[in-house]
């Protein structure tokens, strides 16, 4: 990792124009897809895990938006 990306990946990003609209989109689609999750799997480990790797998918997208 080089010195700008270690700058870039670890500094606030302020929404630019237009931002803050894609990440409610993305958070609305993961949320229907939660909801499907949440009615078609059992509950247990598998159903916790794709909860979790939902989130993360989330998180990384917002992540990769903002520092765009």
């Amino acid at each position: 990792m080089n010195l700008e990306m270690i700058e870039n990946n670890f500094t606030y990003h302020a929404p630019k124009l237009g931002q803050p609209e894609s990440y409610q989109y993305l958070r609305d689609k993961a949320k229907e897809f939660a909801l499907l999750i949440n009615a078609q799997v059992p509950e247990g480990r598998e159903k916790s895990l794709a909860f979790t790797k939902l989130e993360e998918a989330v998180f990384w997208a917002n992540a990769g938006i903002a520092r765009s």
